[in-house]
């Protein structure tokens, strides 16, 4: 498993939210898929409305979310 940082925006009523979030994931589609059902459940938020602009991987030393660092065994 690997962590990635996912930024993007979407869409809350006529407001645009910015959003990034740290995840674990085997890979890129993959930490893709869990923020749009991430969002979707949390903030009723259809995929079409969410826009991500950047899915970058994370080393070890760049994770600043203490659960995400904790679930890869880095603490």
């Amino acid at each position: 498993m690997k962590a990635f940082k996912v930024t993007g925006t979407f869409q809350m009523g006529r407001m645009t939210q910015h959003f990034s979030k740290e995840v674990i994931s085997k890979d890129k589609n993959g930490a893709t898929e869990t923020i749009l059902s991430d969002l979707g459940s949390k903030h009723k938020v259809k995929r079409y409305q969410i826009s991500i602009k950047e899915v970058v991987e994370l080393k070890p030393e760049d994770i600043t979310d203490t659960i995400v660092s904790h679930k890869l065994g880095e603490i």
